[in-house]
């Protein structure tokens, strides 16, 4: 049995509403509530990086597997805002949680799929016997720009799954992937903001990815809809995921637990992962939990999890990622949201 050995999330405690961004730029705030079924989103403080993120994720994933740092044989942050073009994000949280240096250590990128490639990097590993424990991350401090629809959703946050197989709280009993070069959002060397397709990347990127991931596992390992607890499918708006959800023959109560984007926002690489750690906090011994994520470019991984025994005694040994969205809230109007973002840059004077 290998898979899940411990969990952990963070999302800052900064928010704006969307109201708020539809107001500077002349929208109607209702409009962009229904159009997105989103309120409000997360926002980086202005030392908080994906780093930080996943360090403090990855804090509390280890705490829950109660195991020694120096234990994990692989660290794999997925991310498209690492803070730095080259040099790693992943040495520094070695160096910060006391993993290192006997550790492999790399750093992945795939749009908003980056998490799950993390995921499926670090459980191959332990599944292949090279390492007793693996750590696989998904955070992100996602960009938007000024007046894009990308700004009502682009967030903050992220999660870290440590694989193990030994007191194992949620086996990974299938994975799959589907992947094509559908071109629909993208961001050049040098440039601070990604460009998209617009509406492009709904049916022939989003929707045709997901749906193919998830009918590929479903078939690949003999279940139905009807036999999941829980589902979480990436969220770049509220809209998608249930449109998804529908189409496959899964219902609004089995997506409800992981759809933290009306509150969240898009964490692009921490989306479905932090779904994901929302299920594991008040999932049930038994219970079936399918994920599917989405990045642009385009491709989808997809994992059955079926929870153990193991799991209800370590849901209470660090926050809860609702908990976390729930307190200390604290909302920027549009001017502090672009100083945070670096929207604006202030010059020193001479």
């Amino acid at each position: 049995m290998v898979g899940i050995v411990g969990w952990g999330a963070y999302v800052p405690c900064y928010r704006i509403k969307a109201e708020t961004i539809a107001r500077q730029w002349g929208g109607d705030p209702e409009s962009v509530r229904k159009g997105l079924l989103l309120e409000e989103k997360t926002v980086p403080g202005m030392d908080e990086d994906t780093i930080t993120i996943s360090v403090a994720a990855a804090r509390d994933a280890i705490e829950r597997a109660g195991i020694a740092p120096h234990e994990i044989g692989a660290v794999y942050i997925g991310s498209e805002s690492h803070p730095y073009a080259v040099k790693p994000s992943g040495t520094v949280l070695i160096d910060a949680l006391g993993i290192g240096p006997h550790v492999h250590v790399a750093d992945y990128e795939f749009a908003c799929k980056a998490g799950t490639e993390a995921m499926f990097v670090a459980y191959s590993l332990v599944k292949a016997g090279q390492m007793k424990y693996a750590l696989g991350i998904g955070a992100d401090t996602s960009q938007g720009a000024p007046g894009d629809a990308l700004e009502y959703t682009a967030s903050a946050g992220g999660a870290a799954f440590i694989m193990g197989d030994d007191k194992v709280v949620a086996e990974i009993q299938a994975t799959y992937s589907y992947t094509s070069d559908t071109p629909d959002f993208w961001r050049k060397e040098l440039e601070h903001y990604p460009q998209h397709a617009g509406r492009f990347t709904g049916e022939p990127a989003y929707f045709r990815h997901v749906l193919a991931a998830a009918r590929g596992i479903l078939e690949q390992s003999g279940h139905q809809p009807q036999d999941f607890a829980y589902a979480v499918f990436h969220m770049p708006n509220g809209k998608f995921p249930l449109k998804a959800a529908k189409t496959l023959g899964f219902t609004r109560e089995q997506m409800e637990e992981g759809l933290l984007v009306t509150t969240m926002g898009n964490t692009y690489s921490g989306s479905s992962p932090t779904g994901l750690a929302a299920i594991l906090d008040v999932a049930r011994p038994g219970d079936l939990i399918l994920l599917v994520s989405f990045g642009s470019g385009a491709g989808s991984d997809a994992f059955v999890f079926q929870t153990t025994d193991h799991l209800p005694a370590l849901q209470d040994k660090a926050p809860k990622i609702r908990t976390l969205l729930e307190r200390n809230r604290r909302y920027l109007d549009y001017g502090q949201y672009a100083k945070f973002r670096r929207k604006i840059i202030f010059n020193s004077p001479v």
